[in-house]
């Protein structure tokens, strides 16, 4: 399985600026450190770090709650003070349908684990595309989750756009045959800034990430993703760029890579993004 993570140093009381609008790999670690030009000793002394980090989940819970388990250890360990782990973090299936059966609310033991972690481990968590329980037994929702250190779940967003897809050369894709969309976009406060949060899709919907940024004031957009291998290929990283450019927000998209089954393969190449569109970390998948 593979697994692992980098790390970004964000500066200052409002470090987030908007520079243009006036108004089974072995882990590796990439430091970052994004300065403006004025910044003195200061803003040093006021800056937070936060990881992100890279996975391979299969269809095991108690596996892959090890592997998260260590990525946060890892992370505290470097002086982060949040993980933004990537879509499907818990759980992937074998099967299309097969998170039905694990989907549990968020009050349930699989959520309750991470908010303990998040609690031991005194940091916070961006815990995206958990499969939360629906409204009934044919649906789940695709939930990112934030854990604060504390253990106390701060925000929920659930997907709103749902991958119905036919990717060429590859798989037909109908999320919406066992997902129920969300409707309600969701930003919350933390230690590295105000976060936008998404999942995975809903990336290629700009407007989306207006509202987060024009009318939300988020600081930092948040996309955990299991981008396939095709789309990864072809779009993953521009469309990240893109979104960091036009909403002049930082952006971090943690990712899946790897197989995960005979059946299923993600992308990977975990980015985290400056506002001017200039990649300053990559986790390659």
């Amino acid at each position: 399985m593979l697994s692992c993570r980098l790390y970004l140093t964000l500066n200052g009381g409002d470090p987030l600026n908007h520079p243009i609008r006036s108004t089974n790999v072995k882990p590796y670690t990439n430091f970052s450190t994004v300065r403006s030009g004025a910044e003195s000793a200061m803003a040093a002394s006021n800056s937070v770090r936060v990881a992100a980090a890279q996975m391979t989940s299969i269809n095991d819970i108690a596996y892959n709650f090890s592997t998260c388990s260590r990525l946060v250890k890892e992370a505290v360990s470097a002086g982060a003070k949040m993980l933004c782990l990537p879509e499907n973090f818990s759980y992937v299936g074998d099967m299309t349908g097969d998170s039905l059966l694990i989907a549990e609310p968020l009050d349930g033991p699989t959520m309750q684990k991470y908010c303990s972690l998040a609690r031991e481990s005194g940091i916070w968590l961006s815990l995206g595309g958990f499969q939360e329980k629906g409204h009934d037994d044919a649906h789940l929702r695709n939930t990112h989750v934030v854990i604060d250190d504390a253990g106390n779940i701060r925000s929920t967003y659930s997907k709103i756009h749902l991958f119905d897809v036919d990717v060429p050369g590859g798989a037909v894709y109908k999320e919406s045959n066992y997902t129920e969309p969300g409707k309600d976009i969701d930003v919350v406060d933390s230690p590295i800034g105000r976060l936008g949060l998404t999942v995975c899709y809903d990336l290629r919907f700009p407007e989306l990430y207006q509202q987060l940024r024009f009318h939300h004031n988020a600081q930092v957009i948040l996309v955990p993703a299991a981008f396939t291998k095709v789309t990864g290929q072809a779009h993953w990283e521009i469309l990240l760029r893109a979104c960091a450019i036009e909403t002049q927000c930082y952006v971090i998209g943690s990712a899946q890579a790897g197989k995960h089954n005979e059946k299923r393969e993600s992308y990977g190449d975990t980015l985290i993004i400056d506002p001017w569109g200039t990649v300053v970390g990559r986790l390659q998948g």
